[in-house]
């Protein structure tokens, strides 16, 4: 009920008597929390974002003991099928949220799975029908367009970020926090912080042979991180420390004589495949520290997309990030840093980075390059924002096929689905000009500056 009628317009009025009007129901959550993420509802006190959580019943929201765990703090509503107590749903935090009775609805006053649920058509023109599917063209332009303003966007945080912590330092974090994911940004950053590449840079290039530096930067590393066995009881990946043995690594930590490790409690392993773990994109970072020690990860890549030729050069961007461990008698699941997750570094992270780097240092060539590379990028491996807008939309995957489109969708989700701005979403002009007045239906082309 709450994807198929609850959306686009309807005006409903929850336990406490307040109407509430659904702009955006979220997408379903792949992680720990509630069961839709990012939704806006407005209610008679404004605008809210935040998280939906889905019952039968409303007394399930304390039967799971959600009042007690801080990552429900994010939810906006709650939405049951039938109100069995009168205890009003309580954050962790101390916060109240309003409950809505599915029940009560007009649609579910006889059977939640009536013909009228599934098949009454919504109030308003849902975001599937609002592009005019006989001219793609139009679409492609306005993800293309959206996806240059991503790519701008991310550029100018790269350049303040350079400012502020200098380059290789700011390349690193912004690599450090691709690793982590969605679930374990924050914590690579912190790791980043606590770590910084020069300090990292400056030990390795004293280890005289390549074996003891991998050892001596992958016991820093994942000792500072809390992630070594001896600091948490949580258990690792068969292959999780690559090719140094746990032991070898915890007494290389113990030579160290730190204390000031993070809270293992920080990182997320919730749903989070063996290949993705925390423990593995640490030590791969490690082997990216060694393998540029003698010029440095900053000039590295910068010479590598100064370098890159055009067309099927992002292969070579890809390589120069993939890490499959050293020694070919290794036998490892998968790769520490394997081709996909080496893509989505290549776009979301070097080439807005060298873009940056080229408008600062006035090299118009690696400017050029860089976004030369970035729209002839080819598709990513999609993501679950991706699927959620292309069902949004009605898209064909076949629709989406560069990474600048992708980069599109995911900026339109995070710029104006989750901010409830559906009526000024560059797509629902397409095929309905008149809700933007004084808008063409065909959006201007991307123009990025010099």
């Amino acid at each position: 009920m709450w994807q198929r009628l609850l959306r686009n317009g309807s005006e409903l009025t929850t336990d406490r008597g307040e109407t509430i009007e659904i702009l955006y129901p979220g997408r379903p959550n792949d992680g720990q929390g509630a069961d839709f993420r990012d939704a806006v509802i407005t209610t008679v006190g404004g605008l809210l974002k935040g998280d939906i959580e889905i019952h039968v019943r409303s007394s399930d929201w304390r039967a799971h003991q959600h009042h007690h765990n801080p990552i429900y703090n994010r939810v906006i509503l709650h939405v049951v099928w039938r109100q069995n107590s009168p205890i009003m749903t309580r954050l962790q935090n101390g916060g109240m949220v309003p409950t809505l009775v599915l029940c009560k609805h007009p649609a579910g006053e006889n059977n939640p799975s009536s013909d009228w649920l599934y098949h009454q058509p919504a109030p308003n023109k849902s975001c599937s029908r609002s592009w005019d599917s006989s001219a793609p063209h139009r679409a492609v332009e306005c993800l293309e367009s959206q996806g240059d303003k991503r790519f701008l966007i991310k550029a100018s945080r790269f350049k303040a970020d350079i400012a502020q912590y200098g380059p290789g330092q700011t390349l690193y974090q912004g690599i450090m926090g691709a690793l982590g994911y969605a679930k374990n940004k924050l914590p690579f950053l912190e790791l980043a912080r606590r770590l910084p590449l020069p300090n990292l840079e400056v030990m390795a290039l004293k280890k005289t042979t390549a074996e003891g530096c991998l050892t001596m930067l992958q016991a820093l590393l994942l000792g500072t991180a809390g992630l070594l066995p001896s600091q948490q009881q949580a258990t690792h990946p068969e292959d999780a420390f690559g090719d140094r043995s746990a032991t070898t690594l915890e007494k290389q930590w113990a030579s160290f004589n730190l204390s000031q490790a993070m809270p293992t409690d920080g990182w997320d392993t919730f749903r989070v495949r063996p290949a993705n773990h925390p423990v593995r994109r640490i030590t791969a970072i490690s082997h990216l520290v060694l393998r540029y020690r003698k010029t440095g990860l900053l000039t590295e890549m910068l010479n590598l997309v100064h370098h890159t030729p055009p067309g099927k050069g992002y292969r070579q961007l890809e390589a120069g990030l993939m890490v499959t461990g050293l020694g070919s008698s290794i036998q490892m699941l998968s790769p520490l840093l394997g081709k996909a997750r080496a893509a989505d570094i290549v776009v979301n992270v070097l080439l807005p980075f060298t873009f940056a780097w080229g408008r600062l240092n006035s090299q118009r060539g690696l400017k050029k390059k860089s976004l030369e590379l970035y729209k002839s990028y080819p598709r990513l491996v999609t993501n679950s924002v991706e699927q959620h807008m292309l069902s949004q939309l009605g898209f064909n995957s076949r629709l989406v096929d560069s990474a600048r489109r992708q980069q599109g969708l995911i900026h339109t989700y995070n710029t104006l689905c989750t901010q409830g701005k559906c009526h000024g979403c560059p797509l629902s002009t397409v095929n309905y000009p008149s809700l933007r007045p004084g808008i063409t239906s065909k959006p201007k082309s991307s123009v990025l500056p010099a």
